[in-house]
């Protein structure tokens, strides 16, 4: 992390020898030198390896309470199976229990993560990711809406989907991963090398399935803020990334930020306007 000014976690202590002692010959030899030890003396009680440590912490025990969360709901969810249909049971428990691996991946990849070569500065950066990471939880709390069987298996079908896509990104993306945007790896392959954000991509996705369960008015506005903030947060870790990695330029340029193949399509939609555009001034020429 990039510091200005004094840095919190660091205390310098030092003495003036000359303003406390004086000019006395008979102490100068062990008065520099005493000096001469105190001034080189740093108190260091935050380190940016405890920062990092605090944070990994933090991750750690928020996420695996999701994770607690998500088992007690399974569990509760398959001892009422007596009292609902058999579909509602599969599909809410499969659910929760791909929410539960993924969230548990989320606490091990944390665990095992690497340090930080460089983190972004400022604080709009920490706000974007903290908002989009736990904005989405103000679903929770909204009223399930009624809803066919059809429609409530699409949903539970996205969000597994979704999740288990996530999951395996994650995994791809293994010590590399981060909340804030922060520069631990570059990596190109694999579903990075397809789009620059899988996994926004893949949790979008299974967000989709949850917005048809609580579909209504404020859940569209909810759903849509979350998307303007994941999109901040891919602009900050772009950043963050290019500022740090020389080869990011070349990888962005030659791989799209969401949609697979969307430059080509555009390519290809631009070069169709293009020959209608010419069509139709031949066309026009010719009568007149």
């Amino acid at each position: 992390m990039r510091h200005s000014g004094l840095s919190l976690g660091t205390v310098l202590v030092c003495l003036d020898d000359s303003k406390l002692y004086g000019k006395r010959d008979d102490m100068s030899t062990e008065l520099m030198t005493s000096t001469k030890c105190c001034s080189s003396r740093e108190l260091r009680w935050f380190t940016p390896r405890d920062q990092d440590r605090l944070t990994r912490l933090i991750v750690i025990l928020v996420f695996a309470s999701l994770v607690f969360g998500n088992v007690r709901s399974a569990i509760q969810v398959a001892l009422d199976a007596s009292y609902q249909p058999v579909a509602y049971t599969v599909l809410h428990t499969a659910v929760r229990v791909s929410n539960a691996l993924f969230l548990g991946l989320v606490v091990v990849t944390t665990v095992t993560r690497l340090r930080p070569i460089q983190k972004t500065a400022g604080i709009e950066p920490r706000i974007s990711a903290l908002l989009g990471t736990f904005m989405l939880m103000g679903l929770a709390v909204l009223p399930h809406a009624e809803m066919p069987p059809i429609a409530l298996g699409i949903s539970c079908a996205l969000v597994i989907i979704g999740l288990w896509a996530a999951f395996a990104v994650l995994r791809w993306l293994g010590k590399s991963f981060s909340i804030m945007p922060e520069a631990r790896q570059l990596i190109t392959h694999g579903p990075y090398a397809v789009v620059r954000h899988p996994l926004y991509v893949c949790e979008e996705i299974a967000v989709l399935g949850v917005l048809i369960q609580v579909i209504s008015p404020l859940a569209c506005i909810i759903v849509m803020a979350h998307a303007l903030v994941q999109f901040r947060r891919m602009l900050n870790e772009e950043r963050i990334l290019q500022s740090t990695f020389a080869e990011y330029a070349s990888y962005a340029e030659r791989t799209p930020r969401l949609l697979p193949f969307s430059r080509k399509i555009l390519k290809m939609a631009h070069a169709a306007l293009m020959s209608l555009i010419s069509a139709g001034r031949l066309l026009h020429r010719s009568i007149s």
